[in-house]
């Protein structure tokens, strides 16, 4: 599929007024335009010759491109706004990798033990060897608690224990337990903890992250509107070009019939020849602005595994207008102060900085912490009763008085029949200067320091923002002025052919005319440019910096 075929679905207005409108509605600077216009009625757009008509050779078959449309490809193309758009994703499973120490997590273990050992006491007289063995499992479930720092523990155990030692009531005996325990801290710990700061902190990256995506979709927005203004102007430019080098040729064509009519000597041709071969230079120059311009353009609104890539021809569909309009410093200022991406950055750095002086804060405090603690037991198995013999040294004899099944043992357990509990409290302080301390020292200077660098960033801004404006209404005096220079120019043009036909001026003088029309056209263009992009620049740089 051809490449102008691929993107022509984009070009549907309607689908770009509907992403337009979102992006507008999220602060975006897309257009020169967002402004409150004053209440009075707008003053009326000063008239301007129309731009000259755009060369056909360099872009002829070129794909047609309105401004709008470069921007809506650059949203779905740029490299960089694709590579911007995975921050937001990174940052958001950081969110989830703090929020998932607070998951709750099931335990268990399972464990079996056997052992042999002298006996060690009096009643084991006889016994040479005691053996004993234990089979345990454990499974429970735990987790650290979101509010007030706390955590709690809740388990099961199911026991086996045999042994062969003598006066062992229970053989084998059967054991089951179930436990809980929770911990509270009083002070460190109780308002923030590490787990709440990382959290809190991955949140403010997160944050930062969309921030970074905003400022990255306005600058590309920007720059694509540059880029196009950029080409445009050296389109135009290669007209203007290629207008001087006609007017060039027909002196030189004039010339060399008048002497053919021996009016005129011919050592002039060499100065139109000179003429001529100058501004041909200016168009091979002019040709190679375009392909440059394209260039900067292509990087911008399209991907390099585009198919065709770098044989893309653009064809703009639109000039830069002249459309005066009234420039609101003091509020642009308000604006780029509430809204500018670097200052909501800055912002939720110190933020981030907060939030450290506050868990540091937190850790200068004692520790005290309380733990309780409830649990139940139960026992099974068959139990026995030992009867002294009365074979002197001979072992006791053992008889079977009861049988307990491990139901038993749970049934203990629930019915809540044999029970232990405890409250314990946990008090430490460090003695000296800890580390908390040092923290909190430094995350004071820390926070002193971005208060003067958001300040210092605030000048900043609205230095950029008045310099912004002031380029607009310069530029709107520089159109005005190369206008009239232009005209002026035209006609002292004209006015030199009449005399040099009537052999009142010379060949140097019509030529020094034609060159002053040349720069006085380039110089209109330039500024009719220039101006659109100050426009641009001036609505830009109230949501981001603009020189990055």
């Amino acid at each position: 599929m051809r490449l102008d075929q691929q993107f022509r679905p984009f070009f549907n207005w309607s689908v770009w007024r509907v992403a337009a409108a979102l992006l507008f509605a999220s602060g975006l600077a897309l257009s020169v335009s967002g402004q409150t216009p004053p209440a009075q009625n707008p003053p009326p757009a000063t008239p301007v010759p129309a731009m000259p008509p755009v060369h056909e050779s360099p872009i002829a078959g070129g794909m047609p491109l309105s401004i709008d449309d470069a921007v809506k490809l650059a949203l779905e193309n740029n490299l960089g706004i694709q590579q911007e758009k995975l921050n937001p994703q990174i940052q958001a499973y950081g969110v989830a990798r703090a929020l998932g120490v607070f998951t709750p997590a099931l335990f268990s273990n399972f464990n079996r033990r056997s052992s042999t050992a002298p006996p060690t006491d009096f009643l084991s007289q006889g016994v040479a060897v005691a053996t004993s063995g234990n089979l345990a499992t454990t499974a429970g479930l735990q987790q650290q608690t979101k509010w007030y720092g706390g955590s709690y523990s809740v388990a099961w155990d199911g026991s086996r224990a045999t042994s062969d030692a003598p006066h062992t009531s229970f053989r084998p005996q059967l054991g089951s337990d179930l436990s809980a325990v929770y911990t509270q801290p009083l002070l460190r710990n109780f308002k923030i903890d590490s787990f709440r700061e990382q959290l809190l902190l991955s949140r403010n990256s997160q944050q930062v992250a969309d921030i970074q995506l905003q400022e990255r979709i306005t600058q590309t927005s920007r720059n694509v509107r540059a880029a196009y203004y950029n080409l445009v102007g050296a389109i135009a430019g290669l007209e203007v070009a290629q207008q001087s080098l006609d007017l060039a040729r027909q002196s030189l064509h004039d010339n060399q019939r008048r002497v053919e009519v021996g009016t005129m000597a011919p050592i002039d041709i060499v100065a139109a020849e000179a003429e001529v071969a100058s501004n041909d230079e200016n168009v091979i120059v002019a040709q190679a602005n375009i392909q440059s311009a394209e260039d900067q353009l292509r990087a911008l609104v399209m991907n390099p595994s585009q198919p065709g890539f770098w044989a893309t021809i653009f064809r703009p569909t639109e000039q830069p207008a002249l459309a005066p309009r009234a420039i609101d410093v003091d509020a642009a200022i308000a604006n780029a102060l509430a809204n500018r991406t670097d200052i909501q950055q800055l912002k939720k750095q110190i933020e981030s900085t907060d939030v450290a002086m506050k868990f540091a804060a937190n850790q200068k405090l004692p520790t005290v912490d309380v733990t309780g603690r409830y649990g139940v037991t139960g026992v099974g198995g068959t139990l026995y009763d030992y009867i002294d013999s009365t074979t002197p040294g001979a072992p006791p004899i053992a008889t079977v008085i009861g049988t307990r099944s491990f139901m038993d043992a749970l049934r203990d357990v629930f019915g809540n029949n044999y029970r232990t509990w405890s409250v314990a409290v946990n008090v430490s302080y460090p003695i000296g200067t800890s580390v908390a301390d040092a923290a909190y020292a430094q995350g004071k200077i820390q926070r002193e320091q971005e208060n003067t660098q958001l300040e210092n960033l605030k000048l900043q801004v609205a230095t950029a923002v008045r310099e912004a404006g002031r380029g607009v209404n310069t530029n709107l005096k520089r159109v005005e002025a190369t206008r009239r220079a232009r005209e002026l120019a035209e006609k002292r043009l004209e006015a030199e052919q009449k005399r040099f036909t009537v052999g009142l001026s010379t060949t140097f003088e019509l030529f020094q005319a034609q060159r002053d029309l040349s720069r006085a056209r380039q110089a209109e263009l330039t500024a009719t440019i220039d101006y659109n992009r100050s426009l641009v620049d001036f609505e830009a740089v109230q949501a981001s910096p603009i020189g990055r």
